[in-house]
């Protein structure tokens, strides 16, 4: 296995549109604390394989957020997702199986409901998983303690002060979008990004 990033972090998440306040929070929480979030919706090629993309960004990162919220039958098939289940088991697996660089991998479980899990997944019992109850605000929080836990870092601000930074770029998100001919709503993960970086480098000058 190649030697995982130590600034990157996987975000295993939801990416339906009711989770989508969520995810942004989740990205800018990542970005704001310094690190570089990472996401199957970086790459768009049919050549490759999903499973293998995956794979491929866990090996790379360091670090792991995992979402398992979305423990709902699909209205259609009546059946759940077991995609974010899946994910965190392979990111679990690697840092179990893997190398000496992988077995430093860090994980955070999330969920709506703290409790939830044990009846759906009871196997990750014991894990310390960190409930955001659907709120962006008490995401960034669990992230933002997660993060400065495990890194160590000294540089990272606090939750209330990412949280009001966050707010910020939301509320600067349809005039940065303006400025580069896209649509809030129809934003591609790599183009969430730069929208971040871009209010970053204009706010922090």
């Amino acid at each position: 296995m190649r030697r995982a990033n130590s600034k990157s972090v996987f975000i295993n998440c939801p990416f339906t549109d009711d989770y989508s306040d969520i995810f942004r929070a989740i990205v800018f929480t990542v970005a704001d604390c310094g690190f570089e979030p990472r996401s199957a919706l970086e790459v768009d090629d049919s050549g490759d394989i999903r499973i293998q993309k995956i794979e491929s960004l866990i090996e790379q990162s360091k670090f792991g957020i995992h979402d398992i919220s979305n423990m709902k039958l699909d209205p259609q098939s009546n059946l759940p997702r077991f995609n974010m289940p899946l994910e965190l088991g392979i990111f679990m697996g690697a840092k179990r199986f893997g190398g000496e660089e992988q077995k430093r991998k860090r994980l955070l479980v999330l969920d709506q409901e703290r409790y939830r899990y044990q009846k759906a997944i009871s196997d990750i019992s014991g894990q310390d998983i960190k409930s955001h109850g659907g709120e962006p605000a008490k995401a960034i929080k669990c992230i933002r303690d997660w993060l400065k836990g495990v890194s160590r870092r000294t540089t990272i601000p606090g939750a209330t002060h990412i949280a009001k930074r966050y707010k910020q770029y939301e509320e600067a998100l349809p005039s940065i979008c303006d400025k580069l001919s896209y649509e809030v709503d129809e934003l591609t993960f790599n183009d969430m990004w730069e929208t971040m970086v871009i209010w970053q480098d204009e706010t922090d000058r």
